[in-house]
């Protein structure tokens, strides 16, 4: 099951990413109890599209684990992951994804479709939703104060 304080301290990136003038995404990866990386979004200050939390996350943790397979993680992230970034979690093989907000927009957990569902020789858990109130007034706000 989910566990609030892995959630609560992706929040606390995805606020990082707002004071940055980032969309805050947050994104922490967790192994045997113990958060092993961490990642925020930062697209805007690395002018690149691929630098996602999640992403971020997922690079660091490699490193940590000196694998490319994260087998026995769990991924939590504030935002539903994109299509980009649920390929990644298929490639890096988390067992578990936690998110918050739903994203009508670009969401492949549920919000547009759900590609975990698909037929694809790997399915982690998915916990969507996990305290979306709180993950989705971060990105409200950060887009009231933008316009």
């Amino acid at each position: 099951m989910p566990e609030i304080k892995y959630m609560e301290r992706a929040l606390q990136l995805a606020i990082e990413s707002a004071e940055a003038g980032e969309v805050p995404v947050g994104c922490v990866i967790v192994k045997d109890g113990e958060i092993i990386s961490e990642g925020r979004n930062m697209r805007e200050k690395r002018q690149n599209a691929l630098h996602h939390a999640e992403i971020e996350a997922i690079d660091k943790a490699c490193k940590a684990l000196g694998d490319r397979r994260l087998e026995g993680c769990e991924l939590y992230v504030t935002l539903e992951p994109c299509p980009m970034c649920a390929g990644a979690i298929f490639n890096a093989r988390i067992d578990t994804v936690v998110f918050g907000a739903f994203d009508s927009n670009m969401g492949a957990c549920g919000g547009v479709i759900n590609i975990f569902e698909e037929a694809f020789g790997f399915k982690p858990k998915l916990y969507g939703g996990f305290m979306k109130e709180e993950c989705a007034a971060v990105l409200k706000d950060f887009f009231i104060k933008l316009r």
